[in-house]
């Protein structure tokens, strides 16, 4: 059955977000045919500009952040289906304007929010009283939700007002990614990982979320959070639960997100009495990435002296279940590190014994290396003999390598993003987080966020271009284990 075409409304449309990532998205889906005929694409902002002008401007955006050639027909076409609306969005009695392009009864009307959360609340309040609310309609919510357990609860209940949970598409765009999305199919497609993922076979498993780029002039709202916040109560929770959860029913909506959310219930607590033990949180200062200096947390543009935000954090995270019992997740993200990586690596338990004495000492375990950028593919780490007539069996260890690149040849991988503004047109929840997911993922965050203010645990500094802190080395040698590097 043929989905209903839609009336795609961003607010916010001539935001960052909007800019890099969303208009570029709709492109990539006009390109390929993925957009509905009757589709229209709604841009709503504060600045009084003619249609003409902000096509232009979509012309520019379009050029400057899509790095390949842009075909002609595919951008006519995509500036063919958009409007222009000036509305204040703080001004309930402007939003009547969108039904001047919008006709909620004859298309879908998917509303994004690609702006503060602080104007989520005014733009639900002018959505309804412009009777542009009905039971098809759809909200997207952009994070961050909150910065702790109460002001998410207090933004969900803004929203709540007027929209009910089935409406709702909270977006984190690393569940869009394909190789997060490959996880899915690399657990519960394969019999060879499906029967050796749980504490019989696997010793513990790493998550790495790490950035090459400084703070630079994200400075004042990047303080406001902090990596805890900004990274690892979103990005690296979702990562955690894909990797951790269990078999779904299905790839339905309800199943996945029930999954999902059981493995954030499971999560032990981290409190003050062993939150020393349990986490490392860093700040970086000065030092070298890819040959060039670059300056400390401290001295970026606008930064105060005295900040203790942090802008790394490691974790070890252990999950209270029947799979997981004695599996240690570690999860580590950090902004100005050696380089951008992120990546899940799965390390199984070593052999029991030990039959090639006579040339390895003690055999390595295998592991299962599941990169998600830059390189998108998968890896596994085993143990093969060297070819050769010595005496000896020699064992060297060697990759199965299977990355995206090659193995689909010249396809292209979709952006994130182009795969969720699909999803959402299609009325597809799986792939968005449900309020649960969000509350239960604060509430453990608020309680480290607490055990640092209740302890005044130090940050603990590391150069720019490096891995980290020497106390989260520290973290995992206290298990005699080491992070992959």
């Amino acid at each position: 059955m043929e989905k209903p075409p839609c009336d795609f409304t961003i607010f916010g449309v001539l935001g960052d977000l909007s800019q890099r990532n969303l208009l570029p998205s709709l492109y990539q889906l006009e390109k390929v045919a993925l957009l509905h005929p009757e589709t229209r694409i709604i841009g709503v902002a504060r600045h009084d500009l003619s249609q003409e002008a902000f096509l232009e401007e979509v012309r520019h955006k379009l050029q400057s952040f899509i790095s390949e050639p842009l075909e002609s027909e595919t951008v006519e076409r995509l500036l063919a289906r958009m409007h222009y609306v000036l509305i204040n969005l703080d001004v309930p009695e402007e939003y009547i304007r969108l039904l001047e392009v919008v006709n909620p009864q004859e298309r879908v009307f998917v509303s994004y929010f690609s702006v503060a959360p602080s104007l989520f609340g005014p733009i639900c309040t002018g959505l309804a009283q412009a009777g542009l609310v009905t039971p098809t309609t759809r909200v997207v919510l952009e994070k961050p939700i909150g910065r702790n357990l109460a002001t998410s609860q207090e933004i969900n209940d803004l929203v709540a007002t007027v929209f009910s949970e089935n409406q709702v598409y909270r977006i984190d765009h690393y569940l869009g990614k394909e190789t997060v999305m490959n996880l899915l199919a690399l657990r519960f497609a394969n019999s060879i990982f499906t029967t050796n993922w749980d504490h019989n076979t696997i010793d513990h498993v790493q998550i790495t979320v790490a950035e090459e780029v400084a703070i630079g002039s994200r400075w004042g709202y990047f303080d406001q959070a902090g990596q805890l916040r900004d990274m690892v109560q979103n990005h690296l929770m979702q990562i955690l639960t894909l990797v951790a959860m269990e078999p779904p029913v299905n790839l339905n909506d309800d199943s996945l997100r029930t999954e999902k959310l059981k493995v954030l219930k499971a999560l032990r607590p981290i409190t003050a009495k062993n939150v020393d033990k349990r986490v490392v949180r860093g700040q970086y200062g000065p030092g070298f990435i890819k040959g060039k200096a670059v300056p400390g947390y401290l001295e970026e543009q606008g930064g105060h002296p005295a900040s203790i935000t942090e802008t790394f954090v490691a974790i070890r995270v252990d999950i209270d279940n029947w799979r997981w019992a004695g599996v240690p997740f570690y999860l580590r993200t950090g902004k100005a590190m050696a380089c951008k990586r992120s990546e899940v690596v799965i390390n199984y338990k070593p052999l029991p014994h030990n039959i090639f004495t006579g040339n390895c000492r003690k055999l390595p375990a295998n592991k299962l290396i599941i990169r998600l950028q830059p390189d998108e593919g998968v890896e596994i780490e085993m143990l093969n003999k060297v070819p050769g007539l010595s005496d000896g069996l020699h064992l060297k260890r060697s990759m199965l390598d299977l990355s995206f690149s090659e193995a689909f040849g010249k396809e292209r991988i979709a952006g994130a993003y182009e795969r969720l503004i699909l999803e959402v047109m299609q009325g597809k929840q799986a792939l968005f987080i449900c309020r649960d997911e969000v509350e239960r993922s604060w509430q453990w965050i608020d309680s480290i966020q607490e055990a640092w203010a209740r302890t005044s645990e130090p940050l603990k500094p590391y150069p720019a271009g490096s891995w980290g802190p020497v106390a989260s080395v520290a973290l995992l040698a206290r298990d005699e284990r080491e992070w992959e590097e």
